[in-house]
């Protein structure tokens, strides 16, 4: 798929790994993104990453661009290899671990504090999104 052919979030969807994205669709996406955001109270955050750095710095990255709290880092795998980071703002803990076969890219799930569903889950979006 071309990276033109990226309008919405919904073409997300399709991808195992996060498309590559021209400058000109990333304000469109995130201005959709943050749109749809607005109904969770709490969000989980996975990170598909090749190292446990990379995923690490995506994290703080995406906690500072919406000024959350930082979470805590837990069970950091010693090997290198590629790896799974899921935050949780709700609990403010992040767990990383080794995982091979995965894509890359970054997944957000909105989340409510009553025991509904998730409200909905966008991604894998680039890592590089909210640099």
């Amino acid at each position: 798929m071309e990276e033109s052919s990226v309008k919405t979030l919904n073409d997300f969807i399709r991808f195992r790994s996060a498309p590559v994205l021209s400058q000109a669709q990333k304000p469109k996406l995130l201005n959709e993104l943050l749109a749809s955001m607005k109904e969770a109270e709490w969000f989980t955050i996975g990170i598909m990453s090749n190292s446990k750095e990379e995923a690490i710095s995506t994290l703080r990255t995406i906690e500072n661009f919406f000024s959350w709290t930082p979470m805590r880092l837990e069970n950091i795998p010693e090997e290198a290899g590629p790896v799974f980071l899921k935050g949780n703002q709700k609990s403010g803990n992040a767990l990383i671990r080794i995982e091979y076969g995965l894509g890359e890219g970054i997944l957000m799930t909105g989340q409510k504090n009553s025991d509904q569903e998730p409200l909905e889950t966008w991604g894998p979006l680039p890592l590089d999104f909210f640099k």
